[in-house]
Formats: structure tokens, sequence, C-alpha cells
């Protein structure tokens, strides 16, 4: 009973570091904080979504001890909360522009930056104009707050705050988009580099640049992205143990089994 109760006491010792935010970093630090759990005793990280925004408004607001991020903390957001963030990155990612996989096998493989911006700009709503079927396009994009959706309207729409009425369809998160396109015949949409890997869905060339881990990395391929974790001051010892870990070999290695681009070659 008093070794049981020794037991116990140990496991209810163990520091939470509570991680949310960035759907495109989620996988990423999910599959981290696993092999980070059961590597050590002192700290069990538990990681949730919820997106960008929210994660940075979490980790300002004292409710998350990380706030994961696939974009940079804004000026706004600084405004709101205070210059009071510390960045730390943890890999690379592209934002992939896909379409369903009838429309790729249909021959639509390819795709300029302005064709995509017509697209979500509602200029062009048919597939038979750029190459593919007579078909009406389905638009899929992400939600406000989202990094993804801020970084894709800033190179692609020219603006964060761009409207996109060509849009029919908001997601809540890239496995959402993910959805969308593997659910239609006729839907394009923009997803992270981890999600669109396994060919369920056709990841579109880019102003003739393909989106692989080489020209994320080099930023030939233009929709690449740094990732982050963000603490708002200076992390406490379990949210430093988990940032110096997947920043790390191991954390590295980790990113690049599951579609990321490590920080270092020979990670």
């Amino acid at each position: 009973m008093i070794v049981g109760a020794i037991g116990t006491s140990m496991v209810m010792a163990k520091e939470t570091v509570r991680v949310s935010g960035s759907t495109t970093v989620l996988p990423l630090a999910e599959a981290g904080a696993e092999a980070f759990n059961g590597e050590q005793s002192d700290y069990q990280a538990l990681v949730t979504g919820g997106g960008t925004g929210v994660g940075i408004k979490n980790a300002a607001e004292g409710n998350s001890e990380i706030g994961m991020a696939s974009r940079e903390v804004t000026a706004d957001e600084k405004s709101n909360f205070g210059d009071n963030f510390k960045e730390n990155m943890v890999g690379y990612d592209g934002i992939v522009i896909a379409v369903s996989k009838q429309i790729y096998d249909a021959g639509v493989t390819s795709l300029t930056k302005d064709q995509v911006k017509k697209i979500y700009s509602g200029e062009t709503t048919n597939w038979k104009d750029l190459g593919g079927p007579d078909s009406e396009i389905l638009v899929v994009a992400r939600e406000q707050g989202s990094g993804t959706r801020d970084t894709f309207n800033e190179d692609i729409m020219g603006n964060k705050a761009a409207e996109t009425p060509g849009v029919n369809t908001v997601a809540g998160s890239n496995a959402e988009i993910r959805t969308a396109l593997t659910g239609s015949d006729k839907a394009i949409g923009y997803l992270g580099f981890s999600y669109a890997e396994d060919g369920a869905v056709g990841a579109i060339t880019l102003d003739g640049v393909k989106a692989t881990a080489e020209t994320i990395k080099d930023g030939s391929y233009e929709l690449a992205r740094k990732l982050y974790f963000y603490t708002f001051g200076d992390a406490l010892p379990g949210a430093q143990a988990f940032i110096d870990f997947m920043a790390g070999p191991k954390g590295q290695k980790v990113a690049e089994e599951y579609g990321f681009v490590p920080l270092y070659p020979s990670y």
C-alpha cells in the first residue's frame, strides 16, 4: 500500500506543460510530446489545436505554456497582449495548393500564383478555364486567425486581410481542408505540407516549383514558412525542456519522420 501510494504521488507530481495552437504544427507537437513524455518523468506535455491565433492568445493569457504558430506574432497581437512573446523555431513547412484527385488526374497539375488568385477572388469559377473538366470549382479556405490562411492571403492574394469572394467553404483545420478535398471531385484548397504527402490529394506545382523539403528550406518554393513555439515571457522549466527537446536532435528527427522540414540537415 505504501509503495503504491508513493508511485501514485510521483505520477501526480509531474508538471503539466500545456501546448495549444496551430493545426499545422499540431501533428509535429503531438508526436514530439509522445517521445518527450516517454523519456523523462518530470513533465507531461499536453497538446491541443485551435489555430495559431488561439495558441498565441492562450500563451499570452497564461492558458498555455506554449503557443504553436505557423506565422510570426502580428503587430495587432503585440498591441493586444503586450510585446513579451519569446520566439522558438521548431521546423519549416510549406503551404501546398492541392486539388481533388479527380481534377489532378484530369490534367490540372500546375497553376500559377495569378491563376490561384483568380480562383479565390471569384474571377475563375470553372475548371475548363484551367485545362480541366467542365466543372464548377469548389473553393475551400481556412478560417480567420489561421496562420495558414494569413500566409496564403499574404503571398497569393497580396494582403493578409484580403477578401476572397470565390471561397465556398471555410475549414477550421488542415485536416478539414484535406477532408473537403478528398470528399469532392472538384475542389481546391491549401494545407500544410505534411498533410499532402501521401497522395490522397493532388499537390499542385506552383509557378513551376514543386513543394519538397529542399525547395521549402531554400525558399525557391514561395509558400514556405517557419514553425514556432511561442512563450509569453521567459519559459517555465517544463516548457523550456519541451522546446529544447523539439529543437534538438530527437525532436528534429520526429519532425522529419512526420513530413516536416527539420532545422538542420544533419537531423
